[in-house]
């Protein structure tokens, strides 16, 4: 069973969302918050496996209390609750460790299936954000340290020809599974091969090496 909690300023959605949810069989809505400090305070008492996020809420939004969250609640998924007007606010996320965003207007399958997604451990990007996420990162005004955090010195110089095609796929979007088949080796081979890649580039997860890949490739 899932353990989902859902975080929204809006009562509507919440309650909209967690209909859905309750449809499914193998996911349990375990609790609510309306700002991001309200859910950070139910995660001391609650053990959740992935949130649904909103983005812009009082007290505390949607990018803050992801940062947070990943730095103290490691095992935890966060998926972003955002619109195509969001976009600035959803790389901020993405960067501050969230597993992946969905739109709010998605059809009730597709929020079933992205929870069901980076549960497994994949990240939910799609290639064309994946481009603007690096556009963004590109124009921004981001500090010397922060830019450093996806730059890394001889692009692909320590991996090997495996190990690229991987991490090619990944930037694309690709979770684990479609890997495996593609490549035609199990899952944990992928996983395997990920954990190295990241120890190589000195990267913290699927969502900068996907930066890192499309920024090298533009380059």
């Amino acid at each position: 069973m899932i353990k989902v909690m859902i975080v929204d300023d809006q009562p509507l959605i919440r309650d909209g969302i967690k209909m859905i949810l309750s449809l499914n069989e193998d996911i349990e809505v375990m609790a609510e918050a309306e700002n991001g400090n309200e859910a950070i305070q139910k995660l001391n008492e609650l053990n959740i496996d992935v949130i649904l996020m909103d983005v812009r809420m009082p007290v505390l939004n949607g990018v803050e209390a992801t940062k947070i969250i990943k730095k103290n609640f490691k095992n935890i998924k966060v998926i972003i609750l955002t619109t195509f007007k969001d976009d600035e606010y959803l790389f901020e996320a993405l960067k501050n460790g969230a597993d992946g965003y969905i739109l709010k207007d998605v059809k009730s399958d597709e929020i079933i299936e992205a929870i069901k997604t980076v549960y497994s451990g994949n990240l939910l990007i799609q290639s064309e954000m994946a481009s603007k996420m690096v556009k963004f990162f590109n124009n921004s005004q981001n500090s010397i340290k922060e830019k450093e955090e996806i730059k890394i010195k001889g692009p692909y110089e320590n991996l090997t020809q495996r190990e690229i095609e991987i991490a090619i796929l990944i930037s694309e979007g690709n979770s684990n599974k479609e890997i495996s088949e593609k490549l035609f080796i199990t899952e944990g081979t992928v996983k395997n091969h990920l954990t190295r890649i990241l120890s190589k580039l000195q990267l913290r997860d699927r969502t900068q090496l996907a930066l890192y890949i499309n920024k090298t490739l533009e380059s």
